[in-house]
């Protein structure tokens, strides 16, 4: 209560920090901004370009919570294909609520016909559903192959009861407001089949029988060589069939991260003990990028940890950026772990490219990188350019070429040798250490090493099977 010249060294200090902690603040969240906006650009432009990773990704998570779950299997040019599981019809109900003659309230047994309408209906419902949900998430698709498998009344193995192609147009154009209107998928499709036929009376048949897929290649090897026993270690058409019945999406118990959270004073003060007791006078200019020479490394700052874009800057011929996430002897666990242009992310988004842009005069190629949420099995992340594989030029083709590294607070650059008897080069490596303390570091090197037979060379010395 009396310490009235602390608390007035303490205002005073407060005084002097806050700039410096608003100008940290600002800095770290406009760069977050940057990245997340680069990262959902480079989402919808793979979206619309129908990339089949992206495509099927997104439709599934929707498809996930429908009650006929359906799983898109595959993307070729504008056309989607798609796998619904049907709602078995034994699984329905033989009765339904009705009244006598004299008005009392009875069960009546359903008859085959309209047991069969009655799943027939719903069938064509989930289809149209599935249909629409696809278009709508997916606007580079103009068609999609749907077949819909359920499990047979006569013999009980999971068999298909319907497939076609429906196009955007014929989906958008018709009205699907009574339930009749879901009959008419039989209709508006292209080379549409039924499990259910009609009658020569035009009333429909009282059996569902699987169809005979011999003029579907894929459907019927897809049968061929499915066991429907869940219990067997295969993958088989009834394993699939207990995926699409999990039609919940995974809910986390935690509310999903708060990107834009303000850190708060004490955190920016443990983060940035030096630049907290730094006095402040006004705006803080940026510290200016660190130019690193060929074999110097450096200790990262604990937060570049939760976040690093990477950007190279180049000019001259068409190069790309790559990055290779390996244990300590610079070998992958995995092809998923090499992530390239074919292959944009890896270790479920710690590792990612962002994609190309113009920057003045250069191409930039950006990669976001989240140290903290890489596996443990990663020791190592290798930097790497490869030249366009179907010029064939060299690194000597460069007139420009410029890696940057920068978190928050700092950055880093080097410029790597236009050596024109290569076509891939090692530009840097992050990599775990041991500080003399005990503690867990993450390091940066600057290498400039490459290859002359391009990025195949640099992918089978990383452990990457090429072929």
């Amino acid at each position: 209560m009396f310490a009235r010249a602390e608390r007035a060294e303490a205002k005073r200090r407060a005084e002097q920090d806050a700039p410096g902690y608003l100008a940290a603040e600002q800095s770290r969240l406009h760069s977050l901004h940057q990245e997340l906006t680069a990262e959902a650009q480079q989402w919808w432009q793979w979206l619309v370009a129908n990339d089949e990773a992206t495509v099927c990704e997104t439709v599934n998570y929707a498809f996930s919570d429908n009650p006929a779950a359906g799983c898109a299997v595959g993307v070729e040019g504008t056309v989607m294909s798609v796998v619904m599981r049907q709602q078995d019809i034994d699984s329905l109900p033989d009765q339904t609520p009705g009244v006598t003659s004299g008005g009392r309230p009875v069960l009546k047994t359903l008859t085959k016909r309209d047991r069969v309408l009655w799943w027939l209906t719903a069938m064509g419902a989930n289809v149209i559903a599935t249909l629409k949900e696809g278009f709508a998430l997916a606007p580079g698709i103009t068609a999609i192959d749907l077949a819909v498998i359920t499990r047979m009344p006569e013999t009980q193995r999971l068999g298909f009861v319907a497939y076609g192609r429906w196009t955007r147009q014929a989906i958008e154009a018709g009205p699907w407001q009574q339930p009749e209107d879901a009959l008419r998928f039989l209709d508006i499709g292209q080379d549409v089949a039924c499990a259910v036929a009609t009658t020569a009376s035009g009333n429909l048949s009282s059996t569902i029988k699987p169809l005979d897929t011999s003029r579907v290649s894929g459907l019927q090897s897809l049968l061929d060589h499915a066991q429907d026993d869940a219990a067997t270690s295969d993958s088989t058409l009834a394993g699939l069939d207990g995926d699409l019945r999990a039609n919940t999406p995974a809910t986390p118990d935690t509310p999903a991260p708060d990107h834009y959270r303000i850190r708060t004073f004490t955190e920016w003060r443990t983060l940035a003990p030096s630049a907290a007791q730094a006095p402040v006078t006004g705006e803080p200019a940026p510290s200016p990028p660190t130019a690193l020479a060929p074999g110097q490394n450096l200790t990262l700052p604990e937060e570049a940890w939760d976040g690093l874009t990477i950007t190279f800057r180049f000019g001259g011929a068409e190069a790309d950026l790559t990055l290779f996430l390996t244990d300590a002897q610079s070998r992958v666990a995995s092809d998923e772990d090499f992530v390239f242009y074919n292959q944009p992310s890896a270790a479920q988004g710690a590792a990612r490219l962002l994609g190309k842009q113009n920057d003045g005069p250069y191409t930039a190629e950006r990669a976001a990188v989240h140290l903290a949420a890489l596996p443990e099995h990663v020791q190592r992340m290798t930097i790497a350019i490869n030249m366009d594989v179907d010029t064939g030029r060299t690194c000597g083709a460069l007139t420009h070429a410029e890696l940057s590294i920068g978190s928050a607070t700092a950055t880093w650059t080097f410029q790597p040798p236009a050596d024109p008897a290569i076509r891939a080069m090692v530009v840097a490596e992050l990599y775990r250490h041991r500080s003399l303390a005990g503690q867990p570091v993450w390091k940066l090197r600057a290498v400039g090493q490459g290859w002359a037979d391009g990025l195949d060379g640099l992918a089978r010395a990383h452990g990457v099977d090429v072929g």
